[in-house]
């Protein structure tokens, strides 16, 4: 599948981040991890209403939201630091063995079209052995994945090597009903600071809760 990407490039001279990103990548480099529980009670019946996999809708809502935080999608091409137009979800999928496997769906801002593009992915490559069976990895694909068998307060990801990717990292968790009948599920961003404060992470959070809230208006 051809990605139909446009990559802008950031003039250093006139970026207004250009001297956090120095602090956050050279003198204190930086990431930092935030866990939400996320109301995910009005996607989970439409998902049912409409008989759709949860997973796909997941992936499709937080890419949507992402495509209005720039600061999110700042990457680099040939060592030239750019924001990409679009992020494409990188997700893992699990074997029979329960081994994994890392795959990747074109984001769509049509849903249908995503979730039809997931499906065949997952046919195509779900079983296919080794932890990358889709190529090509492009550049601009974020992590987002899904431990659907455990609740959690916190999920850090902990590289062995210094970050050199801005993309941000989202890991979700085991559904929980509450009293109150509503259904949550625990949601960790992960992102690099050179890139983002709190302030970003929160209206990320914040937005990617709205979308769940109103299903009816982005799917």
């Amino acid at each position: 599948m051809t990605l139909n990407t446009t990559f802008t490039p950031l003039d250093m001279a006139t970026w207004p981040r250009q001297q956090y990103f120095y602090y956050f990548t050279k003198m204190m480099p930086t990431g930092f991890s935030l866990t939400v529980d996320l109301d995910i009670t009005a996607t989970y019946r439409w998902a049912q209403t409409h008989h759709r996999k949860f997973n796909p809708i997941y992936l499709y809502l937080v890419s949507r939201v992402l495509t209005n935080h720039p600061e999110m999608r700042i990457g680099r091409v040939a060592d030239q630091l750019g924001t990409f137009d679009v992020l494409h979800p990188s997700y893992t999928v699990i074997h029979a063995d329960h081994t994994i496997a890392n795959l990747w769906t074109a984001y769509e801002a049509d849903f249908e079209a995503f979730y039809a593009n997931y499906l065949a992915d997952v046919a195509q490559y779900g079983d296919v052995p080794g932890p990358m069976p889709k190529a090509p990895q492009s550049a601009n694909l974020f992590t987002i994945g899904c431990l659907p068998w455990m609740s959690f307060t916190n999920y850090t990801p902990l590289p062995f090597t210094p970050l050199t990717s801005y993309q941000p990292i989202f890991q979700a968790g085991k559904f929980v009903t509450t009293a109150a009948g509503r259904t949550t599920m625990p949601l960790s961003l992960t992102v690099h600071h050179a890139v983002a404060d709190g302030y970003h992470a929160s209206l990320l959070l914040n937005d990617i809760q709205t979308a769940f809230y109103h299903p009816e208006n982005n799917l």
